[in-house]
């Protein structure tokens, strides 16, 4: 693995992501590091954490994105996560929803559990995978001006696309987001205009 090609600082990279967000911005996160990176960017009410739910980041935010058609949905994951749910990816491809983006923070290594070399980090390349599979565009971002141009095809509802952020194998200190899954249910309906009962 090219280490020079994974350069960026995973929290800059998605606080800058994260940045003056719109309100229309819907974020779901994969378990683990990308939670923390999104909980030091920023709590919001408009953030789903998964806990305990490794591979289900991609289908909740299908499933958010079919269901809230006129809101961007952003999905925060890592490598690992991406590759676990390979079908999930291939099932964005076939629906196409245009208000979905899937992030990929790309570290090459398992980082929850000891920093092995992940598939990534052995490859394996997911911009190509969802390319492959028919997403309507895929990026690889190893820059903050890339993370700024990724922002913007977010805000643009430009279709069902997947970006790869390089960024380097380190494990800031967690920033853990709420854990209570009542509670970040309720809130997240709530931030949607729906009852929580």
């Amino acid at each position: 693995m090219d280490k020079a090609v994974h350069a960026l600082d995973r929290r800059e990279a998605v606080a800058r992501l994260l940045a003056d967000r719109s309100p229309d911005l819907l974020v779901v996160t994969g378990l683990g590091s990308p939670a923390y990176d999104v909980m030091a960017a920023g709590d919001d009410d408009r953030n789903f954490y998964l806990w305990g739910a490794m591979g289900g980041a991609a289908m909740v935010g299908l499933g958010l994105a079919r269901a809230q058609p006129g809101k961007s949905v952003l999905v925060v994951t890592g490598d690992a996560e991406a590759m676990m749910g390979l079908g999930a990816l291939a099932t964005i491809a076939v629906q196409k929803p245009a208000n979905l983006t899937i992030a990929v923070l790309d570290n090459g290594h398992f980082g929850e559990t000891g920093m092995q070399a992940s598939h990534t980090g052995l490859g394996v390349e997911l911009d190509k995978v969802a390319a492959s599979l028919g997403f309507a565009w895929t990026d690889r971002v190893s820059d903050l001006a890339g993370v700024d141009a990724l922002r913007a095809k977010i805000a643009a509802l430009a279709g069902a696309g997947l970006a790869v952020l390089r960024i380097r194998a380190e494990n800031p200190p967690r920033v853990l987001p709420p854990r209570d899954g009542v509670h970040l249910k309720n809130r997240f309906r709530a931030a949607l205009g729906f009852a929580t009962n």
